[in-house]
């Protein structure tokens, strides 16, 4: 782990500590692009690893931020009747240019714009949990409520 950290990863670094938040981004030697390389790579639980999955609202192209378990998959449907639209795929340009974060690397926080962001209720179960953070090689450790408390999320049922 290097001590200098990339361009991108400081971004996520500077958005937690302007939260007020004391937790500490670290880049990996390995990958951490899926949640299960990201478990791997920290040594936890795979439902301890914060998915940040970025979808398009379909009529408003608005980013919707669902911020999962990384052990449960997503209930579209249950996202569309909160939003009260229909749920489009969004590509890698999409997700980059409203969250300023590759595909692999988005975190919770530090996007380009406000992102509506839904959490997985599954995640509040866990004492620590890790998100990405910024990179598909960075991470960091917080709370449930520090994810709660920094995104403004609603928690809900994902799956």
């Amino acid at each position: 782990m290097s001590s200098q950290l990339s361009t991108s990863v400081q971004k996520v670094q500077n958005a937690l500590q302007s939260l007020g938040m004391t937790l500490h981004v670290v880049e990996m030697p390995d990958s951490t692009r899926t949640a299960v390389e990201a478990a791997q790579a920290v040594g936890c639980q795979l439902g301890q690893i914060v998915k940040s999955l970025v979808f398009k609202a379909k009529r408003s192209e608005r980013p919707i931020l669902v911020v999962a378990s990384g052990a449960n998959r997503v209930n579209e449907r249950a996202i569309e009747a909160l939003i009260g639209e229909p749920l489009g795929k969004a590509d890698a340009d999409f997700v980059r240019q409203r969250t300023g974060f590759v595909i692999g690397g988005v975190p919770p926080v530090g996007h380009t714009e406000r992102l509506e962001t839904f959490i997985d209720e599954d995640l509040l179960q866990f004492e620590e949990i890790w998100a990405a953070a910024g990179t598909p090689n960075a991470v960091f450790r917080l709370s449930p409520g520090d994810l709660v408390k920094m995104t403004g999320g609603r928690v809900i049922k994902i799956t």
